[in-house]
Protein backbone atom coordinates (compact mmCIF):
# COMPACT_ATOMS: atom_id res chain seq x y z
CA UNK A 1 0.00 0.00 0.00
CA UNK A 2 1.22 3.53 -0.30
CA UNK A 3 2.44 5.05 2.64
CA UNK A 4 0.73 8.15 3.47
CA UNK A 5 3.38 9.87 5.55
CA UNK A 6 1.87 13.08 6.87
CA UNK A 7 5.07 14.89 4.89
CA UNK A 8 4.19 13.05 2.03
CA UNK A 9 0.65 14.29 1.91
CA UNK A 10 1.32 17.66 2.80
CA UNK A 11 3.70 17.98 -0.31
CA UNK A 12 1.19 16.49 -2.36
CA UNK A 13 -1.19 19.33 -0.71
CA UNK A 14 1.03 22.35 -1.73
CA UNK A 15 1.58 20.80 -4.99
CA UNK A 16 -2.14 20.41 -5.81
CA UNK A 17 -3.07 24.26 -4.74
CA UNK A 18 -0.18 25.14 -6.30
CA UNK A 19 -0.89 24.27 -9.22
CA UNK A 20 -4.16 25.17 -9.26
CA UNK A 21 -3.32 28.51 -8.77
CA UNK A 22 -1.36 28.59 -11.84
CA UNK A 23 -3.91 27.18 -13.76
CA UNK A 24 -6.33 29.89 -12.44
CA UNK A 25 -3.96 32.55 -13.29
CA UNK A 26 -2.88 31.36 -16.60
CA UNK A 27 -6.28 31.32 -17.50
CA UNK A 28 -6.98 34.96 -16.58
CA UNK A 29 -8.25 37.14 -19.83
CA UNK A 30 -6.13 40.26 -20.39
CA UNK A 31 -7.49 43.26 -22.60
CA UNK A 32 -7.50 42.76 -26.48
CA UNK A 33 -5.24 46.04 -26.46
CA UNK A 34 -2.25 44.26 -24.17
CA UNK A 35 0.49 44.49 -25.04
CA UNK A 36 2.46 41.68 -27.12
CA UNK A 37 5.00 39.13 -26.16
CA UNK A 38 6.08 35.68 -26.26
CA UNK A 39 3.72 32.99 -25.56
CA UNK A 40 4.36 31.83 -21.71
CA UNK A 41 4.80 28.21 -20.87
CA UNK A 42 2.60 26.48 -18.31
CA UNK A 43 3.62 27.34 -14.50
CA UNK A 44 7.00 28.47 -15.71
CA UNK A 45 6.16 31.48 -18.05
CA UNK A 46 8.80 32.70 -20.23
CA UNK A 47 11.97 31.68 -17.93
CA UNK A 48 13.52 29.98 -20.33
CA UNK A 49 13.80 32.62 -22.73
CA UNK A 50 15.27 34.75 -20.62
CA UNK A 51 19.01 35.37 -19.55
CA UNK A 52 18.25 34.69 -15.74
CA UNK A 53 21.69 35.82 -14.93
CA UNK A 54 21.31 39.13 -16.63
CA UNK A 55 17.40 39.76 -17.74
CA UNK A 56 18.38 43.05 -18.94
CA UNK A 57 19.95 41.41 -21.77
CA UNK A 58 17.31 39.60 -22.78
CA UNK A 59 14.88 42.66 -22.30
CA UNK A 60 16.49 43.95 -25.11
CA UNK A 61 16.65 41.11 -27.42
CA UNK A 62 12.89 40.94 -27.00
CA UNK A 63 12.20 44.30 -27.72
CA UNK A 64 13.51 44.05 -31.11
CA UNK A 65 10.65 41.03 -31.80
CA UNK A 66 7.93 42.84 -29.93
CA UNK A 67 8.21 46.38 -29.73
CA UNK A 68 9.27 48.97 -26.71
CA UNK A 69 5.80 48.22 -25.00
CA UNK A 70 5.48 44.24 -24.49
CA UNK A 71 4.34 41.39 -21.84
CA UNK A 72 6.43 38.74 -20.71
CA UNK A 73 5.63 36.29 -17.54
CA UNK A 74 7.86 35.28 -14.98
CA UNK A 75 6.47 32.33 -13.29
CA UNK A 76 2.66 32.87 -13.55
CA UNK A 77 3.65 36.67 -12.87
CA UNK A 78 2.84 39.08 -15.35
CA UNK A 79 4.89 42.28 -16.43
CA UNK A 80 5.20 44.86 -18.97
CA UNK A 81 8.61 45.88 -19.69
CA UNK A 82 9.25 49.36 -21.65
CA UNK A 83 12.61 50.10 -23.96
CA UNK A 84 13.96 53.21 -24.84
CA UNK A 85 13.96 56.44 -24.06
CA UNK A 86 10.90 57.54 -25.51
CA UNK A 87 8.46 55.13 -24.37
CA UNK A 88 10.50 55.33 -20.28
CA UNK A 89 9.50 59.15 -20.64
CA UNK A 90 5.98 59.12 -21.51
CA UNK A 91 5.55 56.90 -18.88
CA UNK A 92 7.59 58.45 -16.59
CA UNK A 93 7.46 61.96 -17.12
CA UNK A 94 4.06 62.39 -19.13
CA UNK A 95 1.75 59.97 -17.09
CA UNK A 96 4.17 60.47 -13.97
CA UNK A 97 1.20 59.63 -11.64
CA UNK A 98 -0.05 56.84 -13.49
CA UNK A 99 3.27 55.14 -13.03
CA UNK A 100 4.64 56.23 -9.44
CA UNK A 101 3.44 53.18 -7.43
CA UNK A 102 6.38 50.60 -7.12
CA UNK A 103 5.51 47.28 -7.72
CA UNK A 104 5.77 44.68 -4.52
CA UNK A 105 8.35 42.61 -5.41
CA UNK A 106 8.44 39.58 -2.83
CA UNK A 107 12.12 40.33 -2.50
CA UNK A 108 12.06 43.58 -1.94
CA UNK A 109 9.18 43.54 0.23
CA UNK A 110 11.27 41.44 2.70
CA UNK A 111 14.25 43.41 2.41
CA UNK A 112 11.99 46.66 3.00
CA UNK A 113 9.18 45.35 5.29
CA UNK A 114 7.14 47.79 4.06
CA UNK A 115 8.71 51.07 5.08
CA UNK A 116 10.82 53.68 4.60
CA UNK A 117 11.19 55.33 1.23
CA UNK A 118 12.43 52.87 -1.61
CA UNK A 119 9.58 50.16 -1.99
CA UNK A 120 6.76 51.87 -0.43
CA UNK A 121 3.56 53.27 -1.66
CA UNK A 122 0.65 55.90 -0.70
CA UNK A 123 0.86 58.61 1.69
CA UNK A 124 3.91 56.66 3.67
CA UNK A 125 5.97 56.94 0.77
CA UNK A 126 5.30 60.60 0.21
CA UNK A 127 5.95 62.11 3.70
CA UNK A 128 9.37 59.88 3.51
CA UNK A 129 10.33 61.87 0.21
CA UNK A 130 9.50 64.91 1.34
CA UNK A 131 11.39 64.25 4.41
CA UNK A 132 14.34 63.09 3.07
CA UNK A 133 14.70 65.47 0.45
CA UNK A 134 14.32 68.60 2.58
CA UNK A 135 16.48 67.29 5.10
CA UNK A 136 19.68 66.88 2.35
CA UNK A 137 18.39 70.69 1.41
CA UNK A 138 19.03 71.21 4.69
CA UNK A 139 22.04 69.68 5.33
CA UNK A 140 23.52 71.92 2.17
CA UNK A 141 23.58 69.09 -0.51
CA UNK A 142 24.99 71.48 -3.32
CA UNK A 143 26.48 73.43 -0.92
CA UNK A 144 30.29 74.51 0.11
CA UNK A 145 29.26 72.69 3.32
CA UNK A 146 28.63 69.48 1.78
CA UNK A 147 31.02 69.71 -0.59
CA UNK A 148 33.90 70.21 2.05
CA UNK A 149 32.46 67.30 3.91
CA UNK A 150 33.32 65.27 0.93
CA UNK A 151 36.75 66.49 0.01
CA UNK A 152 37.67 65.64 3.60
CA UNK A 153 36.60 62.13 2.94
CA UNK A 154 38.27 61.83 -0.53
CA UNK A 155 41.50 63.31 1.37
CA UNK A 156 41.37 59.82 3.90
CA UNK A 157 40.61 57.76 0.50
CA UNK A 158 44.27 59.58 -1.20
CA UNK A 159 46.25 58.46 1.57
CA UNK A 160 44.29 55.38 1.46
CA UNK A 161 45.74 54.71 -1.96
CA UNK A 162 49.30 56.15 -1.36
CA UNK A 163 49.58 53.55 1.46
CA UNK A 164 50.25 51.15 -1.60
CA UNK A 165 52.98 53.12 -2.83
CA UNK A 166 52.37 51.92 -6.71
CA UNK A 167 51.60 48.33 -6.06
CA UNK A 168 48.75 46.04 -6.96
CA UNK A 169 45.45 46.28 -5.05
CA UNK A 170 41.51 45.64 -5.36
CA UNK A 171 39.50 48.98 -4.79
CA UNK A 172 36.46 47.53 -3.79
CA UNK A 173 36.41 47.42 0.20
CA UNK A 174 37.98 51.17 0.41
CA UNK A 175 35.50 52.63 -2.48
CA UNK A 176 32.75 51.16 -0.14
CA UNK A 177 34.19 53.07 3.16
CA UNK A 178 34.44 56.03 1.87
CA UNK A 179 31.03 56.18 0.42
CA UNK A 180 29.92 54.40 3.46
CA UNK A 181 31.61 57.42 5.40
CA UNK A 182 30.11 59.83 3.60
CA UNK A 183 26.32 58.63 4.08
CA UNK A 184 26.68 57.90 8.03
CA UNK A 185 28.26 61.19 8.75
CA UNK A 186 25.36 62.36 6.92
CA UNK A 187 22.48 60.11 9.02
CA UNK A 188 24.37 59.86 12.45
CA UNK A 189 27.24 62.77 12.25
CA UNK A 190 30.32 60.67 12.70
CA UNK A 191 32.66 58.88 10.54
CA UNK A 192 33.97 55.21 10.85
CA UNK A 193 37.61 54.42 11.15
CA UNK A 194 38.51 52.28 8.01
CA UNK A 195 39.97 49.47 10.73
CA UNK A 196 36.19 49.51 12.58
CA UNK A 197 34.38 45.80 12.49
CA UNK A 198 31.19 47.81 12.56
CA UNK A 199 32.08 49.62 9.25
CA UNK A 200 33.50 46.32 7.90
CA UNK A 201 29.76 44.33 9.13
CA UNK A 202 28.36 46.87 7.48
CA UNK A 203 29.66 47.18 3.81
CA UNK A 204 29.67 43.11 3.49
CA UNK A 205 25.98 43.11 4.14
CA UNK A 206 25.58 45.60 2.15
CA UNK A 207 27.18 44.29 -1.03
CA UNK A 208 26.01 41.05 -0.22
CA UNK A 209 22.29 42.19 -0.53
CA UNK A 210 23.11 43.56 -3.66
CA UNK A 211 24.36 40.24 -4.76
CA UNK A 212 21.45 38.31 -3.28
CA UNK A 213 18.50 40.74 -5.03
CA UNK A 214 19.50 40.47 -8.36
CA UNK A 215 20.59 36.48 -8.68
CA UNK A 216 18.68 34.04 -10.70
CA UNK A 217 17.56 32.60 -7.06
CA UNK A 218 15.76 35.91 -6.40
CA UNK A 219 13.99 36.19 -9.83
CA UNK A 220 12.64 32.57 -9.14
CA UNK A 221 11.81 33.66 -5.56
CA UNK A 222 9.66 36.69 -7.23
CA UNK A 223 8.10 34.41 -9.43
CA UNK A 224 6.99 31.88 -6.79
CA UNK A 225 6.77 33.12 -3.66
CA UNK A 226 3.89 31.71 -2.10
CA UNK A 227 6.07 28.17 -2.80
CA UNK A 228 9.41 29.15 -2.17
CA UNK A 229 8.88 30.92 0.89
CA UNK A 230 9.49 27.80 2.38
CA UNK A 231 12.38 26.42 0.78
CA UNK A 232 15.78 27.73 1.87
CA UNK A 233 17.83 29.85 -0.75
CA UNK A 234 18.97 33.42 -1.19
CA UNK A 235 15.58 35.01 -0.07
CA UNK A 236 16.15 33.63 3.29
CA UNK A 237 19.61 35.02 3.41
CA UNK A 238 18.80 38.42 2.43
CA UNK A 239 16.07 37.96 5.17
CA UNK A 240 18.95 36.99 7.68
CA UNK A 241 21.77 39.96 6.45
CA UNK A 242 18.96 42.60 6.63
CA UNK A 243 17.95 41.55 10.09
CA UNK A 244 21.72 41.97 11.21
CA UNK A 245 21.63 45.11 9.63
CA UNK A 246 18.37 46.49 11.17
CA UNK A 247 19.61 45.65 14.39
CA UNK A 248 22.89 47.38 14.37
CA UNK A 249 20.93 50.38 12.64
CA UNK A 250 18.60 50.42 15.83
CA UNK A 251 21.14 50.22 17.95
CA UNK A 252 22.73 53.38 16.50
CA UNK A 253 18.98 55.12 16.63
CA UNK A 254 19.38 54.71 20.55
CA UNK A 255 22.47 56.27 20.49
CA UNK A 256 21.18 58.87 18.64
CA UNK A 257 17.68 59.69 20.70
CA UNK A 258 19.77 59.75 24.40
CA UNK A 259 22.07 62.28 23.00
CA UNK A 260 19.48 64.58 21.18
CA UNK A 261 19.40 68.14 21.42
CA UNK A 262 15.90 68.44 20.20
CA UNK A 263 16.74 72.46 19.65
CA UNK A 264 19.87 71.56 17.65
CA UNK A 265 19.36 68.62 15.01
CA UNK A 266 22.43 68.13 13.13
CA UNK A 267 22.11 64.88 11.16
CA UNK A 268 19.18 63.62 9.45
CA UNK A 269 18.45 61.06 12.13
CA UNK A 270 17.90 64.13 14.79
CA UNK A 271 15.97 65.56 12.59
CA UNK A 272 13.52 62.35 12.38
CA UNK A 273 13.43 61.95 15.90
CA UNK A 274 12.28 65.74 16.28
CA UNK A 275 9.51 64.94 13.36
CA UNK A 276 8.64 61.72 15.50
CA UNK A 277 8.15 63.71 18.64
CA UNK A 278 6.11 66.37 16.97
CA UNK A 279 3.72 63.44 15.71
CA UNK A 280 3.45 62.07 19.15
CA UNK A 281 -0.16 63.14 20.19
CA UNK A 282 -1.57 61.25 17.29
CA UNK A 283 -0.89 57.88 16.56
CA UNK A 284 2.65 57.86 15.10
CA UNK A 285 1.75 57.80 11.32
CA UNK A 286 4.87 58.10 9.61
CA UNK A 287 7.64 59.27 11.96
CA UNK A 288 8.11 55.74 13.83
CA UNK A 289 11.06 53.68 14.43
CA UNK A 290 10.35 50.87 11.79
CA UNK A 291 10.14 53.64 8.85
CA UNK A 292 12.93 55.21 10.32
CA UNK A 293 14.94 52.09 10.06
CA UNK A 294 14.15 51.10 6.73
CA UNK A 295 14.41 54.21 5.40
CA UNK A 296 18.07 54.26 6.55
CA UNK A 297 18.65 50.66 5.26
CA UNK A 298 17.50 52.05 1.83
CA UNK A 299 19.86 55.21 1.85
CA UNK A 300 22.83 53.17 3.00
CA UNK A 301 22.28 50.72 0.39
CA UNK A 302 21.68 53.15 -2.28
CA UNK A 303 23.91 55.87 -1.47
CA UNK A 304 26.59 53.26 -0.82
CA UNK A 305 26.51 51.16 -3.29
CA UNK A 306 25.89 52.83 -5.97
CA UNK A 307 27.87 55.75 -6.07
CA UNK A 308 31.53 53.57 -4.91
CA UNK A 309 30.53 50.85 -7.85
CA UNK A 310 30.26 53.77 -10.18
CA UNK A 311 33.53 55.27 -8.90
CA UNK A 312 35.26 51.59 -9.29
CA UNK A 313 33.97 51.35 -12.93
CA UNK A 314 35.52 55.04 -13.58
CA UNK A 315 39.18 53.76 -12.58
CA UNK A 316 38.73 50.76 -14.44
CA UNK A 317 37.81 52.87 -17.76
CA UNK A 318 40.73 55.56 -16.82
CA UNK A 319 43.21 52.54 -17.11
CA UNK A 320 41.51 50.85 -20.10
CA UNK A 321 41.24 54.06 -21.74
CA UNK A 322 44.78 56.03 -20.67
CA UNK A 323 44.16 58.54 -23.21
CA UNK A 324 41.05 59.74 -22.09
CA UNK A 325 42.46 59.59 -18.59
CA UNK A 326 45.62 62.09 -19.59
CA UNK A 327 43.47 64.36 -21.30
CA UNK A 328 41.18 64.49 -17.75
CA UNK A 329 44.13 65.19 -16.29
CA UNK A 330 45.51 67.94 -18.59
CA UNK A 331 41.68 69.96 -17.59
CA UNK A 332 42.46 69.18 -13.93
CA UNK A 333 45.95 70.53 -13.89
CA UNK A 334 44.59 73.33 -16.21
CA UNK A 335 41.75 74.48 -14.12
CA UNK A 336 42.04 73.44 -10.50
CA UNK A 337 46.45 73.12 -10.45
CA UNK A 338 46.02 71.79 -7.08
CA UNK A 339 43.72 73.52 -5.19
CA UNK A 340 40.64 71.58 -3.20
CA UNK A 341 38.36 70.76 -5.94
CA UNK A 342 34.98 72.61 -5.98
CA UNK A 343 31.85 72.42 -7.69
CA UNK A 344 32.61 75.58 -9.18
CA UNK A 345 35.03 74.63 -10.94
CA UNK A 346 33.14 71.73 -13.41
CA UNK A 347 31.41 74.67 -16.17
CA UNK A 348 35.25 74.88 -16.29
CA UNK A 349 35.66 71.38 -16.74
CA UNK A 350 33.93 70.19 -20.24
CA UNK A 351 35.97 67.01 -21.14
CA UNK A 352 35.99 65.93 -17.41
CA UNK A 353 31.95 66.19 -16.81
CA UNK A 354 31.56 64.58 -19.74
CA UNK A 355 33.65 61.57 -18.71
CA UNK A 356 32.00 61.18 -15.99
CA UNK A 357 28.37 61.06 -17.45
CA UNK A 358 30.05 59.09 -19.79
CA UNK A 359 31.02 56.83 -17.20
CA UNK A 360 27.72 56.82 -15.53
CA UNK A 361 26.18 55.88 -19.17
CA UNK A 362 28.13 53.24 -19.81
CA UNK A 363 28.44 51.24 -16.00
CA UNK A 364 24.58 51.12 -16.24
CA UNK A 365 24.22 50.61 -12.55
CA UNK A 366 21.35 50.13 -12.10
CA UNK A 367 19.90 48.06 -15.18
CA UNK A 368 16.62 46.43 -14.68
CA UNK A 369 15.95 49.82 -12.72
CA UNK A 370 13.18 49.79 -9.57
CA UNK A 371 9.57 48.05 -10.39
CA UNK A 372 7.18 50.31 -10.82
CA UNK A 373 3.10 49.45 -10.85
CA UNK A 374 0.10 51.41 -12.48
CA UNK A 375 -2.13 53.45 -10.16
CA UNK A 376 -4.71 53.41 -12.37
CA UNK A 377 -6.10 52.54 -15.48
CA UNK A 378 -4.01 53.40 -18.30
CA UNK A 379 -3.37 53.52 -22.23
CA UNK A 380 0.14 53.68 -23.40
CA UNK A 381 1.71 53.49 -27.33
CA UNK A 382 -1.88 52.59 -27.61
CA UNK A 383 -1.48 49.41 -25.25
CA UNK A 384 -4.31 48.99 -22.19
CA UNK A 385 -2.41 48.65 -18.84
CA UNK A 386 -5.09 47.55 -16.42
CA UNK A 387 -4.21 49.39 -12.98
CA UNK A 388 -1.95 47.31 -10.57
CA UNK A 389 0.12 46.14 -13.67
CA UNK A 390 3.89 45.42 -12.76
CA UNK A 391 6.08 47.40 -14.97
CA UNK A 392 9.49 47.69 -15.57
CA UNK A 393 10.83 50.67 -17.44
CA UNK A 394 14.75 49.00 -18.82
CA UNK A 395 17.68 51.48 -17.74
CA UNK A 396 19.76 49.56 -19.66
CA UNK A 397 17.39 50.37 -22.78
CA UNK A 398 17.45 54.22 -21.96
CA UNK A 399 21.14 54.77 -21.59
CA UNK A 400 22.32 52.38 -24.31
CA UNK A 401 19.60 54.14 -27.19
CA UNK A 402 21.13 54.42 -30.19
CA UNK A 403 18.42 56.87 -30.89
CA UNK A 404 20.15 59.20 -28.48
CA UNK A 405 23.92 57.79 -28.25
CA UNK A 406 25.98 57.75 -31.57
CA UNK A 407 27.91 54.71 -29.72
CA UNK A 408 25.69 52.95 -27.21
CA UNK A 409 28.05 50.09 -26.71
CA UNK A 410 31.22 51.86 -26.53
CA UNK A 411 32.81 54.35 -23.70
CA UNK A 412 32.64 57.73 -25.99
CA UNK A 413 32.96 60.56 -23.49
CA UNK A 414 31.86 62.64 -26.97
CA UNK A 415 28.45 62.16 -26.24
CA UNK A 416 28.02 64.77 -23.96
CA UNK A 417 30.41 66.90 -26.10
CA UNK A 418 30.15 69.00 -29.11
CA UNK A 419 32.51 69.81 -31.99
CA UNK A 420 33.67 73.04 -30.49
CA UNK A 421 34.47 70.75 -26.95
CA UNK A 422 31.95 72.14 -24.98
CA UNK A 423 29.57 70.40 -22.59
CA UNK A 424 26.07 69.41 -23.69
CA UNK A 425 23.06 67.57 -22.24
CA UNK A 426 21.83 64.17 -23.56
CA UNK A 427 17.97 64.25 -22.52
CA UNK A 428 18.05 60.49 -22.20
CA UNK A 429 21.07 60.43 -19.93
CA UNK A 430 18.67 59.51 -16.77
CA UNK A 431 20.91 57.01 -14.43
CA UNK A 432 19.01 58.12 -11.46
CA UNK A 433 15.55 57.62 -13.16
CA UNK A 434 12.65 60.14 -14.23
CA UNK A 435 9.49 61.07 -12.78
CA UNK A 436 8.16 60.69 -9.42
CA UNK A 437 10.16 57.62 -8.25
CA UNK A 438 13.64 59.55 -9.22
CA UNK A 439 16.13 59.12 -6.40
CA UNK A 440 16.07 61.07 -3.84
CA UNK A 441 20.04 61.10 -3.94
CA UNK A 442 20.42 62.43 -6.92
CA UNK A 443 21.80 65.73 -6.05
CA UNK A 444 24.67 63.88 -3.58
CA UNK A 445 25.05 61.52 -5.87
CA UNK A 446 26.88 64.09 -8.48
CA UNK A 447 28.90 66.14 -6.19
CA UNK A 448 30.39 62.80 -5.10
CA UNK A 449 31.36 61.65 -8.07
CA UNK A 450 32.45 65.10 -9.41
CA UNK A 451 34.41 65.69 -6.00
CA UNK A 452 36.01 62.12 -5.70
CA UNK A 453 36.73 61.23 -9.26
CA UNK A 454 38.73 64.70 -10.11
CA UNK A 455 40.49 64.38 -6.68
CA UNK A 456 41.97 60.69 -7.51
CA UNK A 457 42.37 62.09 -10.88
CA UNK A 458 44.38 64.92 -9.62
CA UNK A 459 46.96 62.89 -7.55
CA UNK A 460 47.06 59.61 -9.13
CA UNK A 461 47.55 57.89 -12.66
CA UNK A 462 46.09 54.69 -12.71
CA UNK A 463 47.54 51.60 -14.63
CA UNK A 464 46.37 48.16 -14.72
CA UNK A 465 48.91 45.47 -13.02
CA UNK A 466 51.43 44.12 -15.56
CA UNK A 467 50.02 41.37 -17.61
CA UNK A 468 46.69 42.06 -16.01
CA UNK A 469 43.82 42.06 -18.97
CA UNK A 470 40.89 44.78 -18.47
CA UNK A 471 37.28 43.38 -18.46
CA UNK A 472 34.42 45.20 -19.02
CA UNK A 473 31.96 42.68 -18.80
CA UNK A 474 29.71 43.41 -15.65
CA UNK A 475 29.61 40.74 -12.99
CA UNK A 476 26.13 39.39 -11.90
CA UNK A 477 23.96 41.19 -9.30
CA UNK A 478 21.05 43.93 -8.63
CA UNK A 479 23.94 46.49 -9.42
CA UNK A 480 26.14 45.73 -12.50
CA UNK A 481 29.53 46.45 -10.77
CA UNK A 482 32.88 45.38 -12.21
CA UNK A 483 34.46 41.99 -11.88
CA UNK A 484 36.72 41.50 -9.34
CA UNK A 485 40.31 43.04 -10.61
CA UNK A 486 43.19 45.28 -9.51
CA UNK A 487 44.59 48.76 -9.58
CA UNK A 488 47.68 50.74 -9.33
CA UNK A 489 47.78 54.29 -8.46
CA UNK A 490 50.92 55.96 -9.07
CA UNK A 491 51.51 58.85 -7.24
CA UNK A 492 52.66 62.53 -8.62
CA UNK A 493 54.31 62.99 -5.68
Amino acid sequence: MWPLDPVTVLLFLITFIFVAIVAHKQKERVHPNYPPGPKPWPIIGNIPILNVQKPYLSFQELAKTYGPVYSITIGVQKMVVLCGYDVVKEALVNHAEEFSARYNLPAFMDFSRGYGLAFTNGDNWKAMKRFTLSTLRSFGVGKKIMEDKINEEANYLVETFKSYKGEPFDNTMIMNTAFCNITVSLLFGHRFDSDDPELEMFLIKIMEIARLLGCPASLLYNAYPSLLRWFPGSHKTVLKITDELRSVIRDMITKTRNQLDDNDPQTVVDYFLVKQKEEKPDPELYFHDENLTSLLVDLLAAGVETSATTLRWALLLMMKYPEIQKNVKKEIEKVIVSAEPQMAHRKHMPYTDAVIHEVQRFANVVPTNLPHMTTQDVTLKGFFLPKGTHIMPSMTSVLRDDKYFKKPDEFYPQHFLDSDGNFVKNEAFIPFSAGKRSCAGESLAKVELFLVFTKLLQNFTFTAPPGAKLDLTAAVGFTSHPKKHEICAISRN
